[in-house]
């Protein structure tokens, strides 16, 4: 499979109301492949997926692959830390029309050892005939995928990637350096994209994406040109950007940043809230600096700068 680009971890936008809502929904899938966006991941950590019912979590797939309408890859977040479930759900996403695959992280809470992890993974694997992206993000669920795991886990034919998010820069490169090429590694991390990239990395799934996909896109694509000078460029512009996306826990700063551009409510599912007034602030403070607003007379913002 040819995976390669840059990919959002889409946000799902709520109503007032907490429902899904579908429209505003519609309109950001896309927004993210007018600009340039290559994968879509619905129903990830960055999606709230763990606050939505079953029910909801098949509807914000659905919506996300009827937008994107098969332009682009959608890979659904589908994880759970019982094994059983996990099955069970990814075998109800085989009848989506246009879902391209699925993400499924670490079993959560349990923090099981390797083999248990390679078992997990290998369940859920042969459940589907869909491809299946391994998502390792020890700060959430408590477990880590080792890289020798990984290996193994990556003879599974239909084991095509992962999405790295460890932070550990030592462990992606001995991922990077040992891993078939064949076998996509994504930066899970908008802040380590450059140098994931830079050993070999096969592209970027990203949250600051939802906000500047065009912009994202267009640094992951420099840097799969080997034009470090644009991608570098990019990066400096908008890095502070990427880290102000976790001043408060993910994803209510991006949410928050959507609002203030008008492309969104910032509504959350408890136990997530929105950020603070003083985060907020700095927000439209950081946003005005880097460009990303003109705002008129009234106070609304009519314009987003592009990069």
């Amino acid at each position: 499979m040819e995976l390669f680009g840059c990919g959002t971890a889409l946000v799902t936008p709520f109503r007032a109301d907490g429902a899904v809502d579908e429209a505003t929904l519609f309109a950001h899938v896309n927004s993210q492949i007018d600009a340039g966006i290559e994968l879509l991941i619905p129903c990830g950590t960055t999606g709230e997926a763990s606050t939505l019912s079953e029910a909801e979590w098949l509807q914000v797939i659905e919506v996300t692959c009827a937008a994107a309408a098969g332009r682009v890859a959608v890979f659904a977040g589908c994880t759970h830390n019982a094994t059983n479930v996990a099955e069970a759900r990814v075998k109800r996403l085989s009848n989506i029309p246009g879902l391209t695959g699925v993400l499924t992280a670490n079993p959560y809470y349990n923090r099981p050892g390797q083999q248990g992890q390679y078992e997990h993974f290998k369940a859920i694997a042969e459940a589907t005939d869909l491809p299946v992206i391994l998502y390792n993000i020890p700060s959430r669920t408590g477990a880590n995928l080792e890289p020798a795991t990984v290996l193994r886990l990556a003879e599974m034919p239909n084991i095509v990637g992962i999405k790295e998010s460890s932070g550990n820069l030592v462990q992606i490169t001995e991922l990077l350096t040992t891993a078939p090429k064949s076998f996509r590694i994504f930066a899970g991390d908008d802040a380590l994209a450059l140098p994931v990239m830079a050993l070999g990395g096969a592209g970027l799934i990203s949250v600051a994406s939802n906000v500047i996909p065009g912009q994202m896109a267009e640094m992951i694509r420099a840097a799969l040109l080997n034009d470090w000078a644009t991608a570098r460029r990019i990066n400096r512009h908008f890095f502070r950007l990427m880290q102000a996306h976790f001043w408060e826990p993910s994803p209510a700063p991006v949410k928050a940043v959507m609002n203030i551009l008008g492309r969104g409510s910032e509504t959350m599912r408890l136990p997530m809230v929105p950020v603070s007034r003083a985060t907020r602030h700095k927000l439209e403070t950081l946003c005005g600096e880097l460009g990303l607003m003109v705002h008129s007379e009234a106070g609304k913002v009519d314009n987003l700068r592009v990069f």
